[in-house]
């Protein structure tokens, strides 16, 4: 890697020994229809930690989200951001301006603008596409932006409509998207999917460099991937946290084996 940002110090060096948590839910349990998507779930995630959530479809990992982000209320339980905010008295809009960030599976960005509009109306308080084309930035915000394009290898494309970049650039771009609001906490659901070999290595890279800074929360299905980056890794199954920990843990574990990992 050539990149400067690469080459200084990691930034959870200095996030080392802090383990309040950022987010906790306790007994979360959400049903649809009769159906129990969560079945008293409690997770806990540290500052500028990278959590990696794994399991086989249908294990809840999506729901999971869904509920942090206030998508999906649970029918009980809570849920502590910054160890004093309850997200379930907060709005998905309030969640996300208090620091929650989340990417989707499928890239959702505005395709008919350019990389650098996107990254605009992303920065501005003010959501509205009208509102946002025509809002001047500061200085400081515009720095951010060019920061980002760089840190997503997407200078040489600001000016190119989002519509016409390759799908590993879109989901860099919704990525950045993220970053130019600078959220504590990230929810990045199958971010390495569809990606080349060489945009895999590359997000990995970002990913490690990002934790510390902020907190991560990966769900992937990627094992190499999720291998590349976890320091500690949930396992889901059906909608119950099955092991935690190392991914060497996990890894041996007898349960995950036989309903996930496989012989």
């Amino acid at each position: 890697m050539t990149d400067s940002l690469f080459t200084q110090p990691l930034p959870q060096d200095r996030y080392r020994g802090k383990t309040d948590p950022v987010l906790q839910l306790e007994k979360i349990n959400v049903t649809f229809d009769g159906f129990r998507a969560l079945t008293d779930l409690s997770l806990s995630i540290g500052v500028g930690e990278l959590r990696c959530v794994i399991g086989p479809n249908g294990a809840g990992k999506t729901t999971l989200m869904d509920v942090i982000t206030g998508k999906t209320q649970p029918d009980n339980g809570r849920i502590f951001y910054d160890q004093t905010i309850d997200l379930r008295t907060l709005s998905p809009v309030e969640i996300a301006r208090a620091g929650i960030g989340r990417k989707f599976q499928k890239p959702t960005v505005f395709e008919a603008l350019t990389v650098l509009e996107n990254l605009e109306i992303a920065q501005k308080n003010d959501k509205s596409v009208w509102h946002s084309l025509r809002a001047k930035l500061s200085g400081e915000q515009r720095d951010r932006i060019n920061e980002v394009l760089h840190l997503l290898r997407l200078t040489d494309s600001s000016q190119r409509a989002a519509g016409l970049l390759s799908h590993g650039q879109k989901q860099f771009l919704e990525i950045g998207m993220l970053l130019v609001q600078e959220p504590h906490l990230l929810l990045l659901d199958e971010p390495a999917a569809g990606l080349t070999d060489a945009e895999t290595e590359y997000i990995a890279e970002l990913f490690r460099t990002l934790a510390g800074k902020h907190s991560l929360m990966v769900v992937e299905h990627d094992m190499g991937f999720v291998e590349s980056i976890a320091d500690h890794v949930t396992v889901l199954h059906q909608g119950q946290v099955l092991a935690e920990g190392s991914l060497r843990d996990v890894q041996a574990n007898e349960q995950v084996i036989d309903v996930y990992l496989g012989r």
